[in-house]
């Protein structure tokens, strides 16, 4: 009876550790457990600077070395979607990694191989002409532009950049007709710009700001949905009357699509809550954009909104991949 009664009891008692090893499984106790990895782009770079200030703290949360590890842009996304699905590797990136399988082959799919851990931020971008030209408002540029059509010039850094699939969204929006003109680069094209060579270019908000405290271009509204921090006054496009614009550049931490969701709900939870800190919120807006923090469903939505406009835009201009 003796023997019967201590063999249940440590029955029992293993019965009691293993489940207690499939809670600390289950719900995510036991990680992190060793370093994690940050994929991002090249450094010295805003994603670059971004990925070093959030994993920083992240780390100190996590008790966990967090490394970034610089690749160039075009192999970002394919080393995080051939990493194990494990949470120790997350990806870095913008609005560039989702629009790149419109615009060309490439061995992942962002909707597909990847899951949204959180919106991390937004920058928003600037319309802007020189300080020669004489609209003052976007309005008084789409009446100009319809006056006179196939007249006026529009810079952008590159065909299928997002400066010019941006302009490209306002020609359509407003149904005009002004002559993409592709720099290699933004600094050629903002130097053009300001010079007059060129009439107007949507881009970054940190790369226009420079020039129109300079005094060499005219910032006539940001393209995000609403009014932005980083530009205190300025209206958006939208309310010229184009209710719909919004063309803004995002940043998103991302992780191998069949990551166990406790983890992944735990690297959610770490950064937005690093992403609500005052200090690292204002370090975002001097390097040129607003801190976010969302959930994971609403990145995804972001997401597929985003594939979604910019999928039919690429299509229209017959620069979706063959």
């Amino acid at each position: 009876m003796p023997g019967e009664m201590f063999r249940g009891h440590r029955a029992w008692m293993l019965a009691v550790a293993a489940l207690g090893f499939v809670t600390t499984t289950c719900f995510g106790q036991d990680y992190p457990v060793k370093s994690l990895r940050v994929v991002t782009s090249e450094a010295g770079g805003g994603l670059d600077f971004a990925a070093r200030l959030i994993s920083r703290s992240v780390s100190e949360r996590l008790q966990q070395n967090v490394i970034v590890d610089n690749r160039p842009i075009a192999v970002m996304g394919i080393t995080v979607a051939r990493a194990p699905a494990d949470g120790y590797t997350m990806l870095f990136a913008g609005t560039t990694f989702m629009i790149a399988p419109l615009l060309e082959k490439t061995p992942y799919d962002p909707l597909l191989d990847f899951a949204a851990v959180t919106l991390v931020a937004r920058q928003p971008n600037i319309l802007a002409v020189p300080v020669s030209f004489p609209a003052k408002s976007v309005k008084e540029l789409i009446a100009a532009a319809k006056s006179r059509p196939g007249e006026f010039n529009y810079a952008s850094s590159g065909t299928g950049s997002q400066a010019h699939l941006a302009t490209e969204l306002l020609k359509s929006m407003a149904g005009i007709d002004i002559v993409h003109v592709p720099y290699k680069g933004v600094g050629p094209a903002l130097a053009d710009l300001s010079g007059g060579r060129v009439q107007m270019m949507i881009a970054t908000s940190a790369s226009v700001i420079p020039h129109v405290k300079a005094g060499r271009l005219r910032a006539l509204a940001v393209t995000s949905a609403e009014p932005s921090v980083l530009v205190p006054g300025l209206p958006t496009v939208a309310a010229a009357g184009l209710a719909e614009f919004e063309a803004i550049t995002i940043q998103g931490m991302f992780v191998p699509t069949k990551t166990p969701s406790a983890r992944l709900d735990r690297l959610n939870r770490e950064i937005v809550a690093v992403l609500s800190r005052t200090e690292i919120r204002d370090q975002l807006i001097n390097a040129g954009v607003e801190a976010v923090g969302s959930s994971c469903e609403q990145l995804s939505a972001v997401m597929q909104a985003t594939v979604n406009r910019m999928g039919r835009l690429i299509a229209n201009l017959g620069l979706a991949p063959r």
